[in-house]
């Protein structure tokens, strides 16, 4: 079984510790319709990028804050969505503060989603709202490792999308990705590439503010 060790670990939310798939396509698709919008082509933009960005490129004449609350507004309310199998129970077995979560949605679609569905709020929690430049830029994965103090060259990251695995290479970080949103093909840029989060175990090495984490994980 392969292992990497690594500093920290910032997860993805939606489609790494949270299946909002459904939900997230039901949303955009309703909003699409409402604008006279293809919603095949504003979910190709969709997957893995900021709300924000995804309106501006693609409905670049509406007011994208406008809208970006709208479409949030209705998915926090929105039943449908699951935790990822094996997600409560991994990052349980990180250490707090030795992991973070790094999403593409505001914080309050995050916070509400994970209150409601179970997923432990981390102490580290990068936003939307937190970032200048959303996924695929550094931005929020740099964001992420300075709030864990941790130098981004130590830590993993846990992805589902191109976008995230992008992010995360280009902050210098690690990645395990997971075919939750996008067919394993489309994964390929990632370090590694696990069926499931049941394949992902965490265990400490080291003593003290020192201690390594190790993450041992069946590969595809």
């Amino acid at each position: 079984m392969p292992t990497l060790s690594c500093s920290a670990i910032l997860f993805d939310l939606d489609g790494v510790l949270l299946d909002s798939t459904r939900v997230v396509a039901d949303q955009y698709t309703r909003w699409a319709n409402e604008h006279g919008l293809d919603p095949a082509e504003v979910m190709k933009a969709a997957h893995g990028v900021r709300t924000l960005e995804v309106v501006s490129r693609v409905a670049p004449h509406l007011d994208a804050v406008a809208e970006t609350k709208k479409i949030e507004d209705r998915e926090a309310v929105a039943d449908g969505i699951t935790p990822i199998p094996g997600a409560v129970v991994l990052v349980n077995s990180i250490p707090r503060g030795r992991w973070a979560v790094v999403t593409s949605g505001t914080r309050f679609l995050a916070t509400t989603r994970m209150r409601k569905f179970g997923i432990p709020i981390p102490d580290i929690l990068v936003t939307a709202d937190d970032v200048s430049n959303g996924k695929p830029d550094p931005e929020p994965y740099r964001r992420g490792a300075e709030l864990l103090h941790a130098d981004p060259a130590t830590c993993l990251v846990v992805e589902d999308a191109p976008a995230g695995i992008r992010s995360a290479h280009a902050a210098g970080m690690k990645v395990i990705s997971l075919p939750t949103t996008y067919p394993v093909a489309d994964l390929h840029e990632a370090d590694a590439i696990v069926a499931e989060l049941h394949d992902v175990k965490v265990t400490l090495n080291g003593s003290g503010d020192a201690k390594i984490l190790l993450v041992s994980f069946d590969a595809i």
